[in-house]
């Protein structure tokens, strides 16, 4: 595993109320959803640098807003032909 020291600024620490190991949790969840969000990570890749179980880590992505299945507009309409041919 490979280490990335980030050099946070006190007041920072302060505004998030957190110790400097909640922090570090804090900033691994959040960017490790972002990369996902962005389509940069996969969910086990993303679950993996936040550091939690897959299902934990879909489980959280509504806390930051993000929908846990993305699907772009070729798989969104694909999807709306399937269901149209269910009918």
């Amino acid at each position: 595993m490979n280490t990335i020291t980030w050099n946070i600024p006190r007041e920072t620490l302060f505004a998030l109320k957190g110790s400097t190991e909640d922090v570090g949790v804090m900033l691994r969840m959040a960017s490790a959803v972002k990369l996902y969000e962005m389509g940069r990570l996969s969910s086990g890749a993303a679950a993996r640098l936040a550091d939690v179980p897959r299902a934990v880590f879909l489980s959280r992505l509504a806390d930051y807003g993000v929908d846990t299945f993305q699907l772009n507009e070729e798989e969104l309409q694909r999807q709306a032909h399937l269901s149209e041919k269910d009918s």
